[in-house]
């Protein structure tokens, strides 16, 4: 299981290959939405969780998605996890419903994975 902590732009080739692992066309990933960081890889949302946490995230600050490596822009992120269940940060399902924190974490994507976007 290979979970890599993106801090700088990567290419699109690189998060293909990421996905290629389990997937195949899909990529699991988690940002932490203050160090402006994600975490992409592994089999569930946890694993990379747990990779941010360990590099010194705040789990109130992490959220999980999905990339779909063969779609462009937002429909290419899926704002769906487990890890996305808090109800005391207003979160009461797996998918993020909150339009300003969705718009935060597309821009951090965006950021740092410019190639999927055209």
């Amino acid at each position: 299981m290979n979970i890599k902590i993106i801090k700088n732009p990567i290419s699109l080739e690189d998060v293909q290959m990421l996905a290629r692992e389990i997937y195949r066309d899909m990529v699991k990933g988690v940002v932490d939405i203050k160090r402006g960081v994600i975490a992409l890889g592994g089999e569930w949302h946890m694993d990379a969780n747990a990779v941010l946490i360990a590099d010194g995230s705040s789990q109130l600050n992490v959220w999980g998605f999905n990339l779909h490596v063969d779609e462009r822009d937002n429909s290419a992120i899926k704002f769906v996890s487990l890890i996305n269940i808090r109800p005391a940060q207003g979160s009461r399902g797996m998918e993020i419903q909150d339009e300003k924190l969705r718009s935060e974490i597309r821009a951090i994507i965006k950021q740092l994975i410019p190639g999927l976007f055209i």
